[in-house]
This record gives C-alpha cells, sequence and structure tokens, in this order.
C-alpha cells in the first residue's frame, strides 16, 4: 500500500495541468506557483496522514476557495477570458469528496460540501450529496431542514413536505424539523393569501403546488434504477420529460382545491396536533410553536391556529409559565404599537397579566417572561410615550411585588 508521500505526490501531479495554465497566462508567478505547490504539499501530507482530522481539510477547502478567489479577481484584472473557473471547482469538490469518505460521520464537512454545491449552482450534484447526506444521517434534524428549506424556496411544496414529514419521522428527540415545518406551511399559506387578490393567482398558485414535483430528491425502493451516484448508491433524478404530460386543472377542480382544508391552516394544525404525541413534546415546545404562528400575522388562518394552540396549552399545561405568558401576549399579536388600537390590546394584555400572576404554577418564571417581553417593547424608540409610562410601572411592580 502506498504511503503518504506517494499518495500526496499522486494528488499534486493531477493539479499539474492547472498550474502550467498559471505559468503560460502570467496569472501568477513562477515564485508564487512554487508557493503553491508547497502549500498544497503541506495540506497533502496533512490530510492523508493517519491522524487528519476533519478541521485539516476544512482548511484545506478554505485555502482552495481562496485560490480560486484570487485567481479569478487576476483574471478580471489582466482581461484573461479563456481561463475557466471549473478547474478550481473540481479540486474544490474533489476535496470534499475525500473528505466526506475520509469522515462520513462529520457533518460539518457534509454541510460545507452542500454549501459550495448551492453555491456554485451544482443543482444535480446538491442532490446526490444530500442524498447521500441524509442515509448517512438521517437523525440529523438540521439536513432535513436543510432539504426541506430549499425545495421550499424553489417554490416545491410537495418536495419540501416530503422532506419535512420524513425527517419528523426519524428526528423524534427534539421539535427542530416539527417547528421548521409548521414556519414552511405557515410561510406558504401566506403566499397563497397574497395571491388571491390578484386576477388567477391563487387558480394559478394551486395549479403549481399540485403540479410542480419535479425537482424532489427520492430513495429508491429497489435495484430497478439505473442512475447511481459516486458511490453506486440508487438515486431518482427528476424526470424532464414528465411536464409533457402534466394534466390540465379545469375551473372546477381548481374551485374544489380552493375551498380544500389546507388553504385554510389544516397542514400547521396537524403539525402541531401529531407533534404533541411525540416525547419531545412539553410547554415550552408548545411555545415555541405559538411564537412560530404568531409571526405570520398576513395568513388568515393565523387566529384560529392561535387559538387552537392556547386550547391545547391551556387543557396539557394549566397554569404552566409558558401557557399564561401565550395567553397574555395573544392580544397583542398581529398590532403594531404605533396603531390606534394598540392601547386596548396592551390593556387587554395587562389584565390577563393580573390575573394569570395569581393562578400560575411558576410565578418567578412567569415574571422574568413578561419582564423580558416588557423590556423588549421599552425599548423601542417610537413608543407613545403614555404606553410607556404603564409598561414601565407595571415593570416596576413585577420587580416589586
Amino acid at each position: 500500500m502506498a504511503g503518504v508521500p506517494e499518495k500526496a505526490r499522486f494528488y499534486l501531479e493531477r493539479s499539474v495541468p492547472q498550474l502550467r495554465e498559471f505559468e503560460a497566462k502570467a496569472i501568477f508567478t513562477p515564485e508564487e506557483i512554487r508557493s503553491l505547490v508547497r502549500k498544497r504539499g503541506d495540506f497533502e501530507h496533512i490530510v492523508l496522514s493517519p491522524g487528519s482530522k476533519p478541521i485539516d481539510w476544512m482548511n484545506y477547502v478554505t485555502w482552495e476557495k481562496s485560490l480560486e478567489s484570487l485567481r479569478a479577481k487576476r483574471c478580471r484584472r489582466l482581461e484573461i477570458r479563456t481561463s475557466t473557473k471549473h478547474t478550481g471547482q473540481g479540486r474544490v469538490f474533489g476535496i470534499l469528496e475525500r473528505a466526506v469518505n475520509k469522515h462520513p460521520g462529520c457533518l460539518e464537512i457534509w454541510k460545507e460540501y452542500l454549501l459550495y454545491a448551492r453555491d456554485t449552482k451544482a443543482t444535480k450534484k446538491y442532490r446526490k450529496i444530500m442524498t447521500r447526506a441524509l442515509r448517512m444521517h438521517p437523525a440529523k434534524s438540521e439536513l432535513w431542514v436543510l432539504a426541506g428549506r430549499r425545495s421550499a424556496g424553489n417554490g416545491d411544496m410537495q418536495a419540501a413536505r416530503g422532506f419535512f414529514m420524513r425527517g419528523a419521522r426519524f428526528c423524534t428527540r427534539d421539535a427542530t424539523v416539527w417547528l421548521e415545518y409548521a414556519k414552511c406551511e405557515m410561510e406558504w399559506l401566506e403566499k397563497m393569501d397574497a395571491r388571491k387578490g390578484k386576477k388567477g393567482g391563487a387558480e394559478k398558485a394551486i395549479q403549481e403546488q399540485a403540479e410542480h414535483s419535479d425537482d424532489e430528491m427520492q430513495f429508491a425502493e429497489d435495484d430497478s434504477e439505473d442512475d447511481v451516484d459516486e458511490n453506486g448508491q440508487l438515486v431518482i433524478l427528476p424526470d424532464p420529460d414528465k411536464s409533457a404530460a402534466k394534466k390540465v386543472f379545469d375551473k372546477a377542480i381548481t374551485q374544489v382545491l380552493e375551498n380544500n382544508p389546507a388553504l385554510d391552516g389544516a397542514i400547521p394544525l396537524a403539525i402541531f396536533d401529531v407533534s404533541k404525541k411525540q416525547p419531545f413534546f412539553n410547554a415550552t415546545v408548545a411555545e415555541q410553536f405559538f411564537d412560530v404562528f404568531s409571526a405570520f400575522t398576513k395568513a388568515s388562518s393565523q387566529p384560529r391556529i392561535i387559538q387552537h394552540i392556547l386550547d391545547s396549552m391551556s387543557e396539557l399545561y394549566p397554569n404552566d409559565a409558558a401557557t399564561c405568558y401565550c395567553y397574555i401576549r395573544q392580544p397583542l399579536i398581529g398590532i403594531d404599537i404605533n396603531t390606534p388600537s394598540y392601547p386596548k390590546a396592551l390593556k387587554e394584555a395587562l389584565a390577563r397579566l393580573k390575573s394569570s400572576l395569581s393562578t400560575t404554577t411558576s410565578k418567578p418564571k412567569l415574571v422574568e417572561k413578561i419582564t423580558a417581553w416588557i423590556n423588549t417593547t421599552l425599548s423601542s424608540e417610537e413608543l407613545d410615550s403614555g404606553i410607556r409610562t404603564v409598561l414601565t410601572h407595571t415593570l416596576r411592580t413585577l420587580s416589586n411585588p
């Protein structure tokens, strides 16, 4: 078996064509090229040694990326148009591929690999990397969130839901996937509500969501597929011919879709209800769901969802500090501090605060939450002086019961 020096020499020799281009086009001076070779040799010996760590590979990748950035800048300055960036990007991809093979359990390397594929717009490679990463780390919630978020960002909610639902089956130790799934669905509901006012907007949006399923990553269940990745693992890629076979939605079907429960917040409610059966669920997680839903004030279904969360918290955790805190904040959701309706809502919230302080099972914890909330509100420079006086007095009352 070849030793470290022989392996390092092998990888260094593969970069010779690039170095010759640097010299021929005067992108780097001969002395700089010799320095590059020495630096690469040092990195290769470090990463190929038996005691190499993931950080060594990350440093190597960072250096190669900075070299590619410098090459691009010099080409622009020297007006060299024939130098290609694919060689430098290929080296970075090669190092990252070797890194994940050397340290498959390091999540940071996988995330760096995905980030670089995204930044270089290598879409097909990104899908293959993500598929391998999810196979290697099915219990890592951040990977499922990353996959779901990317699909949602590309407008493919069907694929995003598939990732989130599959991730929810694997990640049952914390609520990360569930909360992100709920957030993603609320973002979708806001987009649907925004398009309802436009002519044909809702109809077009519903059709896109129902039909757009070509860009999802799937896992093959058998060996009948021919498409395999670098490691021989099966990957099902989008079929470009499927677009020609898409069905046309008529007005009757579209009207049915517009009235479906999904547009009324049924999916976020289902996510919350199913999460209540998971081992990680408690009052704190319920409060986190409340915070997620509270941020989407433009969704028409938000008030109903918020009320459902509060009803569930009151049933499962009556008088808990988290339940009381959400109950107190409910009147203020979606109301700006500079609007005429804010004083009335604040009056209702303070009345709820007074009653909750006498019934809560953890008064110190509730006081801590309310104090943080009031301090955040007082930090606004646009706050009305009368409201500031009321909140300051309330804060002082909490500090000196």
